[in-house]
């Protein structure tokens, strides 16, 4: 399904929606590459998949709630861009 510039001036007024005329092409364009996108979607083999119509029912895992002493420092800040000592070291943000 294409959508050309007399399209996109007719949805335009139906919404009226005011759009400069300068910006109909490339917004019908747009409009192209959406829909091409969800023709891509339709072609998701989505067979067996139970349709989500909400999230409030879902649950979310749990895992228990362990109390740590924090384990090994320097593990904790092998993945810091700079540490000094078992510590992060961050900008100065306050003058």
């Amino acid at each position: 399904m294409a959508i050309d510039a007399a399209t996109v001036r007719k949805v335009a007024r139906l919404a009226r929606i005011a759009e400069p005329e300068e910006r109909i092409e490339a917004l019908a364009n747009e409009l192209n590459g959406i829909m091409t996108w969800i023709e891509q979607l339709a072609e998701v083999d989505t067979e067996g998949c139970e349709p989500l119509t909400s999230v409030v029912a879902a649950g979310l895992p749990l895992r228990d709630d362990v109390v740590t002493m924090g384990g090994d420092p320097a593990k904790v800040t092998s993945n810091a861009p700079k540490s000094v000592g078992n510590f992060f070291v961050v900008p100065k943000v306050v003058e």
